[in-house]
């Protein structure tokens, strides 16, 4: 059963959209839940979770209405104000739902060390006790950062999504090879092996990828690393087919149990699908 761990929808000036521009012309149009289902229906995709793409509690609520409607929405990734005063009582309200499966806060351009500011630990604290995950788009300055949270908050359900974006484009493996290690020392944290081709710029191919894709299945083993496409932002750089059959080669070794694992067990069990 082939789940996605990782992609997106979205209607172009609608639910408080502010991203894609016009000057990414592949993306920039709707993409719904059936154009994802031609997407994935040459390899058998079976169900997928839907990532915010939108700083909007708007968009969130949108996703969850559509994923109630259509059965490969498994599941909703949402956003809302970790930061707000009353962002306690925003986030029980979403987790009403129980298509949501957990928040992302999109750290990748906020400071460093954002996520540890005391004023979000309320939210926090929401967020294990209504058993919500933490999808860590970061970057790999936000490693040692994302340590700390886990290190303070133990239960806290957190994955990081596109394995932190490393510079794939520049080779660079490290630090980034050991700040990840670290992180995948911590038993709960799972990661997404998503989002590598559009990290590599003109270095896009298996070659180039193998290196980084091999140190996350080293470090998180198949029953913490997940697959996901991140589509519709993948056609910036592949295609779906494309993809899994890259990903697939990255997965060779494991064994069958291990292969589902990537391509849809770990996914299921983390977000509670």
């Amino acid at each position: 059963m082939l789940i996605d761990a990782h992609c997106h929808v979205w209607r172009i000036g609608r639910n408080d959209h502010t991203w894609p521009t016009p000057d990414l012309p592949a993306i920039h149009r709707d993409f719904d839940l059936d154009d994802l289902a031609r997407a994935g229906a040459e390899v058998g995709l079976a169900g997928a979770v839907l990532v915010q793409s939108q700083p909007s509690q708007r968009d969130t609520e949108w996703l969850l209405e559509i994923a109630a409607d259509h059965p490969l929405a498994l599941g909703v990734v949402g956003w809302t104000d970790i930061a707000a005063p009353d962002a306690a009582e925003r986030i029980a309200t979403l987790a009403a739902s129980p298509r949501l499966k957990g928040l992302r806060p999109m750290l990748q351009d906020l400071a460093d060390d954002w996520i540890l500011d005391p004023r979000l630990e309320p939210a926090i604290a929401v967020m294990v006790a209504a058993d919500l995950s933490f999808d860590a788009l970061i970057r790999p300055r936000h490693l040692p950062s994302l340590l700390e949270l886990v290190r303070r908050w133990p239960d806290l359900r957190v994955v990081i999504d596109h394995g932190a974006k490393p510079d794939i484009g520049a080779g660079c493996l490290d630090p980034w090879r050991e700040q990840i290690a670290a992180l995948a020392a911590a038993p709960g944290v799972h990661c997404k092996l998503s989002g590598l081709l559009t990290e590599a710029g003109e270095r896009a191919s298996a070659d180039a990828l193998a290196p980084f894709a091999a140190h996350l299945l080293d470090v998180f083993g198949p029953d913490r690393l997940m697959w996901g496409s991140d589509w519709p932002v993948l056609n910036l750089a592949g295609d779906y087919a494309g993809w899994r059959a890259m990903a697939d080669g990255f997965a060779a070794d494991l064994d069958h149990a291990g292969q589902s694992a990537v391509f849809g067990e770990t996914a299921r069990r983390f977000y509670r699908l």
